[in-house]
Formats: structure tokens, sequence, C-alpha cells
């Protein structure tokens, strides 16, 4: 078993594949708001000791795969990482007032799957995403 952290009395190897969206799947997530959340993804992770190992931001929604310590939920990351990024755009990207709290960017829910035995389907699924949604538009575009 190959555990690549550690806590006090804790060897642990926990990795999710989480998705989320933004409200009424709004197809916003590009230009400079796309480059400045990969850093606040990252900053907001590190924040709860957590990894983003892999991710991938699509106009309308958000893949990653983050490796988190057992002292701490999904949950409470996911949660954590969704709220402080609504924030952090509401006041960098679209300039509104300071006391603004963030709440209408991200859609309410979001996907989480252990990542075991799958962790090479899960690392492929994120990486050909790019690859991906020309192609479904495409299609759609045709009927």
């Amino acid at each position: 078993m190959k555990c690549n952290s550690s806590l006090c009395h804790t060897r642990w190897d926990c990795k999710y594949h989480i998705v989320w969206i933004p409200k009424c799947r709004r197809k916003i997530l590009f230009g400079n708001i796309r480059t400045y959340l990969g850093e606040v993804f990252h900053k907001l992770a590190n924040q709860r000791e957590s990894q983003i190992l892999e991710g991938y931001l699509c106009k309308d929604y958000v893949h990653m795969r983050i490796a988190i310590p057992p002292n701490y939920s999904v949950a409470q990351v996911v949660g954590f990482i969704k709220g402080k990024s609504a924030i952090h755009i509401a006041r960098e990207v679209q300039d509104r007032a300071r006391g603004y709290a963030g709440q209408s960017f991200w859609a309410r829910g979001y996907f989480v799957s252990t990542v075991g035995r799958d962790e090479k389907v899960i690392r492929e699924y994120i990486r050909k995403q790019e690859q991906e949604d020309p192609r479904i538009e495409q299609l759609k575009f045709r009927l």
C-alpha cells in the first residue's frame, strides 16, 4: 500500500475526483477568470492542508483531482474552496463591494467520487476534457 502523506499517527492516501458548476450552468469560466481561478484554488486548498493534483476549468464546470487529509471532510474542503473563490471572483474580477459574500456564483451541489483503482482512468478523463468539449458542442450544432 503506497502512502504519500502522513499526520502524527496516520499514514494516508485519500484522493477524490470533484466536479462542480457555476450557478445556472453559465458559461463564464474563460479569459481572466480562468487564469485567476487556478491560482486561487491552489491557495485555498493549501489553507485546508489539501493539494490539488490535477484540474481542468471548462467554460461551465470545474474538474479536479484533489488529495484531502483524513482530518478534513470532503464537504468542508469543497465548501471552503467554493465559498472563498466566489468571494475572490466577486471582489477581484467583478469589482463588487468589499462586503460582498459571493453567494451567487457557484451552484449549490457538487459531484465527488473516490480515486482508487480507477486513478488512471480519471486522470485521462480530466486531461481529455479539453478535446471532448468542442466535439460535444459540434454534435449539438449538427442536431
